[in-house]
């Protein structure tokens, strides 16, 4: 057991900065630009979905039910999760299961988690989950999923913490809007000016210059003007003694492009993503924008790899309950694959994959390697995983490798004997 081993003593983790998550909450809501980096970061991470599979038929059978059950819809629900997960960057889950062994999930706010109990001689052992109550019903408090104290006649309502962008030593995740907030605001604000200059750029303003006797004679002209204005389009006919100019607004359109460029910029910087996934084209070539996008795949796959590891602890958790209610042995043998990131990926792998096999095929051929290290090095360069002995062992066992027939085998040749009498070499009889 690992419940003593780590003395860090904190008892009660409350809900770090309650406002962020607000205002992540908030901009999602109202800002475009944090909608949509939350957008793009689901589209890409779950894609067209994921798939299961199970060499258990009941397990498979089990695994597809849970799947589309109409409590359930995961297909749908994935996209909310990792929504979730980008907004907050906490997901908590809340699993319950029916007296037929079928479980179901619902997601619960982060902001209505107000305290998360932990074992005091370990922070990431999490003991209870406290919600937020109010002035009528006491806080609610459930238990997190812990398979050595269920019982088929006590299955609980359970919390599970998923977390992503976690400090070290800390519970609570991190929202992917969080580094942005402030730019966020900033750009809104600074757009805001900019409409709003834009929108009195036509209301400009008569400046009247002229020599008067008097204060008098001065507001006795404006109250003229001003009852009677020129509208636009007229014609003004004055004489010498009035000067007339228009005073209007001036944009400075340039420095305004370099300044909203350089806020959106930042706002790209933080959230991971290149300017042209904002709408922004940084660049009129076509190799710069797809090599910007290197880094911001690589950060998409690996939350695509939280997010596989995170659907398959679920469907565990799901496994192990029905196996409980029922008494049925279900294995836990399960795959979940996830989608392409992007269509280009499978044509760089493909590419990858027939350069790499035909060079191997030389080695292989003469010997140098064996099946598993071929199979091996040609799942790595086309993107996929598997254990090269079982697939291996799953295919048709056949050597197809070109082989020489013994009628052009040559055989070894024997040394010549000399006859000691005669000095002539002697034929060798078998």
């Amino acid at each position: 057991s690992v419940q003593d081993h780590v003395p860090f003593k904190c008892a009660k983790i409350m809900l770090p900065y309650p406002e962020i998550l607000t205002q992540c909450l908030d901009a999602w809501r109202l800002n475009p630009l944090a909608r949509r980096i939350t957008e793009i970061t689901s589209q890409y991470v779950v894609g067209g979905g994921f798939t299961l599979s199970s060499p258990d038929p009941r397990t498979s059978a089990f695994l597809k039910d849970y799947w589309s059950h109409r409590f359930n819809h995961m297909d749908t629900r994935l996209i909310e999760m990792c929504d979730e997960l980008t907004r907050s960057g906490n997901l908590f889950i809340l699993l319950s299961t029916d007296a037929g062994g079928m479980t179901y999930l619902r997601l619960i706010p982060a902001s209505l988690i107000q305290q998360i109990n932990s074992r005091e001689s370990d922070i990431e052992q999490e003991e209870s989950y406290t919600l937020r109550g109010n002035t009528d019903l006491d806080p609610l408090t459930y238990p997190p999923y812990s398979p050595e104290t269920e019982r088929p006649d006590n299955l609980p309502h359970v919390v599970v913490h998923y977390a992503i962008n976690k400090p070290a030593g800390a519970v609570w995740g991190e929202s992917d809007l969080a580094p942005v907030l402030k730019w966020l605001s900033r750009y809104s604000a600074f757009l805001d000016d900019r409409v709003r200059l834009n929108r009195y750029r036509n209301a400009f303003l008569y400046i009247v210059k002229s020599q008067y006797a008097n204060e008098t004679t001065r507001r006795t002209r404006q109250a003229q003007l001003a009852a009677n204005p020129p509208t636009p389009g007229s014609i003004l006919v004055t004489d010498q003694s009035e000067e007339w100019e228009v005073l209007s607004p001036k944009l400075e359109s340039d420095d305004a492009e370099r300044d909203g460029l350089a806020l959106k910029k930042m706002i790209a910087a933080g959230a991971g993503l290149p300017l042209h996934f904002l709408a922004e084209p940084e660049s009129s070539t076509r190799s710069t924008a797809e090599a910007s996008g290197g880094p911001t795949y690589r950060k998409f796959q690996q939350r695509q790899q939280f997010l596989t590891w995170l659907i398959k602890d679920l469907l565990k958790i799901a496994l192990n309950r029905c196996a409980l209610v029922t008494g049925r042995r279900l294995s836990d043998e399960l795959q979940v694959h996830p989608s392409d990131l992007s269509g280009r990926d499978n044509v760089a792998l493909a590419m990858a994959g027939s350069n790499i096999a035909s060079s191997f095929q030389t080695l292989y051929d003469l010997g140098a390697v064996s099946k598993e290290e071929f199979v091996r090095v040609l799942y790595r360069f086309i993107g996929e995983e598997g254990d090269p002995k079982e697939i291996v062992s799953q295919g048709t066992g056949q050597d197809i490798r070109p082989t020489k027939s013994p009628s052009s085998a040559q055989t070894p040749s024997q040394p010549l004997k000399i006859d000691p009498d005669t000095a002539e070499p002697k034929e060798q009889t078998a």
